[in-house]
């Protein structure tokens, strides 16, 4: 078995450790299990996920599998184990690669600064390799720092977009009933074709659901049904609250789950993945300003313009931007009203550098001047404020897009 970067203890937020957190969101996160577990009279399980990663995403017509394949030119993968590392209470994630792809998948954790992941390989097929990540979290292995969970999360690699509500209704219902799945309504009829290619039967939509990911675990139920299953339910099989039922006769507990739990299959699904992302990033956005808050600041102007358009719209002076950069806002307009220099948009940009948040997404700053033409020479100001070039150089080297935006008016009395 490969681990991953060491730091099983590591962060809630996804992805890299943003430096100065204080754990407030780790704590909500965590507390979440733990308000289940008193209010069911019971302590909070242990919880680990097995990631399968092995596919080769022969559906999707790339040489690239899928799990692999870029989005904003980030691995999908990358954003599975981030939805999974934002929830505090899973405390080991294990990814099944192919042998021939695991440099890639370290070179993706290292890069990404993913943590709590453990590496093993894949089988030959979905069931294999997930039977070979529970392997991983049934042995007590000398210096592995991988111990049995009492609830383990089963989890698609394309399925980037998994909240953590959807995680606990799953690990909350296993943990009572012994197994659990997220189900959808299913979108199409399904239909029966007789041998000659003919419809011999069609199933009453209605009555049926479309089983989704993610599914949850007792550890002890799943393990078992795996060392129990026949070589085709191994080979052929891809269900595996069927195997709970088959051979461990545990009904798994059906939640319904939420419309972004589908699966990255067809080269389609990458350009609406990276629409989804796209528009979950760019709905939120600071704006720092560079006086104290004042009602008739223009910050507060351009605050109520962008409400019009966006979901998330908070204004500071700069006293509580660490926290804002910690609840990972990748959109700041910096305004200078009282000087054209760039003291304010500086030590925004050292701030995010200091964070690592421009290491899983593009972090956009738009640095904005006001300048009186009655006081100021135009062409001396402009020298100043040209200086952004040099800085949107510097800062495009860490994944920062800084543009400079100058508005020249008259002071009105």
């Amino acid at each position: 078995m490969e681990l991953g970067p060491p730091g099983g203890s590591g962060p809630a937020e996804p992805g890299p450790r943003l430096r100065g957190l204080r754990g407030a969101d780790a704590a909500a996160s965590a507390s979440s299990l733990s308000r289940f577990g008193a209010e069911a009279g019971c302590r909070a399980p242990a919880v680990a996920a097995v990631l399968p990663a092995g596919g080769s995403g022969e559906r999707m017509g790339v040489p690239t599998p899928k799990q692999f394949c870029p989005i904003l030119e980030r691995p999908l993968i990358s954003y599975t184990l981030q939805a999974l590392e934002r929830v505090s209470w899973i405390k080991d994630i294990i990814v099944a690669v192919t042998r021939e792809n695991m440099e890639t998948m370290k070179g993706i954790i290292q890069r990404y600064q993913h943590k709590r992941i453990s590496l093993v390989e894949a089988g030959v097929t979905r069931h294999r390799s997930i039977f070979n990540g529970l392997k991983a979290l049934a042995e007590d292995q000398p210096n592995c720092r991988l111990s049995k969970p009492e609830v383990v999360i089963i989890h698609d690699a394309v399925r980037p977009f998994v909240e953590e509500d959807v995680l606990l209704k799953v690990v909350t219902a296993a943990q009572e009933h012994g197994a659990s799945g997220a189900i959808r309504p299913l979108v199409s009829t399904v239909i029966s074709p007789s041998a000659d290619s003919c419809l011999d039967h069609s199933l009453e939509r209605a009555r049926y659901r479309a089983s989704e990911m993610p599914q949850a675990f007792l550890f002890d139920v799943i393990y078992d049904a795996y060392q129990q299953c026949s070589d085709y339910d191994l080979e052929f099989g891809t269900e595996c609250l069927h195997l709970a039922l088959k051979y461990s006769h545990i009904k798994a507990k059906l939640v319904e789950g939420s419309p972004d739990l589908w699966k990255v299959t067809y080269k389609r699904d990458l350009y609406a993945a990276e629409s989804i992302i796209k528009e979950r990033i760019s709905q939120k956005v600071c704006v720092v300003m560079d006086t104290k808050e004042d009602e008739e600041h223009v910050g507060h102007c351009l605050e109520e313009m962008l409400k019009t358009e966006l979901n998330h719209v908070k204004v500071t002076s700069g006293q509580d931007l660490q926290q804002i950069i910690l609840e990972q806002c990748y959109n700041f307009v910096c305004v200078n009203v009282m000087t054209s220099d760039f003291e304010e948009t500086q030590r925004l940009l050292n701030m995010l550098e200091e964070s690592n948040l421009s290491i899983l997404y593009p972090v956009v700053v738009i640095s904005v001047h006001f300048l009186d033409y009655e006081s100021v020479p135009l062409g001396q100001k402009m020298e100043k404020v040209m200086q952004i070039r040099e800085f949107a150089k510097e800062a495009k080297k860490r994944n920062i897009l800084l543009s400079g935006l100058l508005i020249y008016f008259p002071q009105l009395l």
